[in-house]
């Protein structure tokens, strides 16, 4: 029942979620998280607004628990003094509306003693203009004042701070109108203090300032602890990768620039990884070219000595045999020669500079002339050419000198390598981007092994170095590279004793469906 309930709730709040209302907030929310998976920058500056409120919130906590309530008394005269000058002020007005003469002195007298005279020491004199006193309250002693000195005081009363009247008389005067004549009104009367408290909050803003400051450095340090370790975990790679383990991989945890950091390290570890083991590889094949050709001169070039060793001192019996000392000398010299020349080439094709001139050549009619001026020696050598060619005209792009030595290797190879007397199938197909060329014999079955070296320089060399088949070892090493550097491809297949050499070219585009 509860779970029922969960899954109402939740389809309830995705569907809401879902509603054309939250779509764009939903947008905006998609938005942020991609930037903060591919931006540090703006994930940093996300992270300083976090830890920024954080400090805020624990800036406001700290100052509700470091702040304390404070209650300060003092006295105050304000209500007292306002007290006294709201008594005079009702007298005066009391004696102006009863309308008295100056000889009605006891009514005037309970006129002070309602209105002002509430304390023993409240006094109320009342004076014509020349200060004689026309009517007093009992506590006052005096027969004539001196108006000039009372106004003055009145003054000085009123600008003395409310604060200060402790000891102090609150002295007034006030003109009034008689019946008979024109007075004045002198109040004096001392002010009663009043016990005042004030409470209010004490705050300790500098205790909640640090509290903000270390909830802002602590939340920093928890936010970005996965990162820090991101950064420490790829300058370690970095360290391992610089002592030379060139096979160890940073891992890529993240999509921002600390993840393209670790992906940059990563190919660099991988590009000079494969750099110094091509470099090795480079070696290896010097060595061995230099221990294979070093061989392969040797062997001819002892013979020659030998037999022109044999003419120079005389060790012959007679005409004839130094005729053929001489034609075995000249036949490996020839070998030696046609060594130098392949090794030669093969250089050359191997230097990154190398540059080929490309034409646009009818591969059907450059086949057919190699054809027939090689059919003599397959003739000779009891082989039969069976040539399939097509009828539509197969333009490619290639360097005829180059792409004439490709078939003359493919060619004389079958002729060495073919059991006598059999067929030899020449056959051309046309693709829709490429064209395929192979030539089949009927051989030496060739293993899958063998058949993945046998493009290697000096493989037949390597196999056969005392074999009566002549030949540098060199020819489908040069056939490989020159293929390829018409972006072309060969290869090798051996079914039981059929032994098919391709060559894949690439198409001329342009004219590829000319006749």
């Amino acid at each position: 029942m509860k779970n029922s309930k969960k899954g109402r709730l939740k389809r309830r709040f995705s569907k809401i979620l879902n509603s054309r209302l939250f779509k764009p907030f939903k947008k905006l929310w998609d938005i942020f998280l991609n930037r903060m998976k591919k931006s540090i920058r703006f994930e940093l500056v996300v992270v300083f607004g976090v830890c920024f409120i954080i400090a805020l919130i624990a800036f406001g906590i700290g100052n509700s628990l470091f702040s304390g309530k404070v209650t300060e008394s003092h006295m105050e005269y304000d209500q007292s003094v306002n007290n006294i000058n709201y008594r005079a002020g009702d007298l005066v007005r009391s004696i102006n509306s009863s309308k008295l003469s100056s000889s009605e002195t006891d009514k005037l007298k309970a006129i002070i003693k309602n209105n002002f005279s509430n304390r023993s020491d409240d006094k109320v004199i009342i004076t014509d203009l020349d200060g004689n006193v026309i009517v007093k309250s009992d506590n006052a002693s005096e027969t004539k004042i001196d108006i000039y000195t009372m106004l003055k005081n009145s003054i000085e009363s009123n600008n003395i701070r409310k604060n200060n009247f402790e000891g102090k008389r609150v002295d007034g005067v006030y003109p009034i109108d008689l019946k008979d004549t024109k007075a004045y009104v002198i109040t004096s009367a001392v002010p009663t203090a009043q016990l005042i408290e004030h409470t209010y909050i004490r705050q300790n803003s500098l205790l909640a300032l640090l509290v903000a400051v270390a909830s802002f450095i602590i939340s920093f340090i928890i936010i970005t602890n996965n990162q820090m370790k991101y950064i420490q975990e790829i300058s370690k790679g970095l360290k391992e990768i610089s002592t030379g383990d060139l096979s160890y991989r940073i891992p890529k945890k993240s999509e921002d620039e600390l993840g393209t950091l670790a992906g940059n390290i990563n190919f660099m570890a991988q590009e000079i990884q494969i750099k110094i083991e091509n470099e090795r590889k480079a070696e290896k094949t010097k060595n061995e070219l230099i221990t294979n050709v070093s061989h392969d001169l040797r062997t001819p070039l002892t013979s020659v000595m030998g037999y022109l060793g044999l003419v120079k001192d005389g060790k012959y019996s007679d005409e004839k045999e130094m005729k053929e000392y001489l034609s075995i000398a000249f036949n490996k010299a020839e070998r030696l020669k046609i060594l130098i020349d392949d090794l030669f080439e093969y250089t050359k094709l191997t230097n990154a500079n190398v540059n080929i001139e490309l034409k646009k050549v009818n591969l059907n009619e450059f086949l057919e002339q190699l054809i027939e001026e090689l059919r003599p020696y397959y003739e000779e050598s009891e082989l039969t050419l069976k040539v399939f060619l097509p009828e539509e005209k197969v333009y490619v792009n290639v360097d005829t000198n180059k792409m004439l030595r490709v078939f003359e290797n493919l060619f004389t190879n079958a002729i060495k390598y073919s059991r006598k007397p059999s067929d030899v199938k020449i056959n051309l197909e046309r693709f829709t981007e490429t064209a395929v060329f192979s030539i089949s014999n009927i051989g030496e079955s060739l293993s899958k092994e063998k058949l993945s070296m046998i493009f290697e320089r000096f493989y037949r060399a390597d196999e056969a170095r005392n074999s009566s088949v002549s030949g540098s070892g060199l020819g489908l090493a040069i056939t490989k590279n020159i293929v390829e550097l018409h972006g072309g491809k060969v290869w090798a297949n051996c079914e039981e004793e059929l032994i098919t050499f391709y060559v894949q070219f690439p198409l001329l585009k342009e004219n590829s469906y000319e006749n």
